[in-house]
């Protein structure tokens, strides 16, 4: 017994043969994408000494190139390498997309998707506002969106409507890993517009003043100005408040005191919160979820996801 305590390590290696499966697979094409990368998937458990003595992020990131490489799947080049916590973040460019990948600060271990082990159980993709569901479960839903603001051509042959909260740090990363690309290779080109629907989540105390921002600067400026302040929102994530609101609509062109009057008078807090009930009852259960025509996609999904959906769908 004494030998077996003595050599217990910190670090648990699992094949990823045992993890996926072929409908796991199918459900999710990231996971394929996962799998091609790594050799293993490892859960780091930290008790106490996170490691300070360990390689660069540089190193980490070039390393972790090298390997890939090494596989003889496919090229990788290094994009961008910083350290999160016990973990460096690398994302690789690889084959065209670029797919982020933690590793460990020794630089010996890769991990494809890190699991919090404290606090409530969620999707490392996106915040739950219930209970879990499948990622992308493939079954097609009617989206009733209204007037809700659009960016895009209106006419555009795939819809991808977003239910989503602007203090939700997984809709922040979709919206600085994953949006910009949409936005130039889809909206852009008219292949494909956005529909924007409001998802605030109770235990985020400032998305719900955040959403009604953003309608009230809509209301001023238009679609094209309601996703101008999307903007700001997602770019200031860290610094939302009613103050910042006021002072953001004045920088972008609003009338500063029609402005405060939508925000102070509550003028979209029902209809926020109608997207939110709206949302919940179509089986969103935390942000951000997606229907791209109708094709549910839950989290912060990487790039190529959205890519082989829309893809599909202008195909079809």
């Amino acid at each position: 017994m004494e030998k077996d305590k003595s050599e217990k390590r910190d670090v648990v290696e699992i094949p990823i043969g045992k993890i996926f499966n072929v409908a796991a697979v199918r459900k999710n094409p990231w996971i394929l994408s996962s799998v091609v990368i790594a050799v293993v998937l490892v859960l780091v458990l930290v008790f106490g000494r996170g490691g300070t003595g360990g390689i660069s992020a540089s190193v980490a990131g070039e390393s972790l190139v090298n390997f890939i490489n090494s596989q003889g799947q496919g090229s990788a080049s290094l994009v961008s390498s910083d350290r999160e916590g016990q973990l460096y973040k690398v994302v690789v460019n690889y084959n065209g997309d670029e797919v982020p990948v933690f590793v460990t600060l020794d630089g010996k271990y890769l991990i494809v998707d890190p699991v919090p082990l404290s606090g409530t159980a969620v999707e490392g993709t996106g915040d739950a506002a219930g209970t879990d569901t499948p990622t992308n479960t493939g079954e097609r839903v009617t989206v009733e969106t209204g007037d809700s603001p659009v960016l895009g051509d209106v006419n555009a042959q795939v819809t991808i409507v977003e239910f989503s909260d602007y203090e939700c740090p997984y809709c922040g990363r979709h919206f600085s890993e994953t949006y910009p690309q949409l936005v130039k290779n889809y909206i852009d080109t008219g292949k494909a517009k956005l529909i924007f629907m409001d998802y605030p989540l109770s235990f985020h105390p400032n998305a719900q003043k955040a959403a009604e921002a953003a309608r009230c600067f809509g209301a001023q400026k238009g679609d094209s100005g309601y996703f101008k302040m999307h903007d700001k929102l997602y770019q200031n994530q860290q610094a939302l408040s009613i103050e910042n609101y006021k002072k953001w609509a004045r920088e972008l062109g609003a009338n500063g005191a029609k402005f405060d009057a939508c925000l102070d008078s509550n003028e979209f807090a029902d209809e926020v919160q109608a997207n939110l009930a709206y949302g919940s009852s179509l089986g969103v259960s935390g942000t951000p979820g997606f229907f791209i025509n109708g094709v549910r996609v839950e989290g912060a999904q990487p790039y190529s996801v959205f890519k082989q959906i829309i893809d599909s769908e202008l195909n079809a």
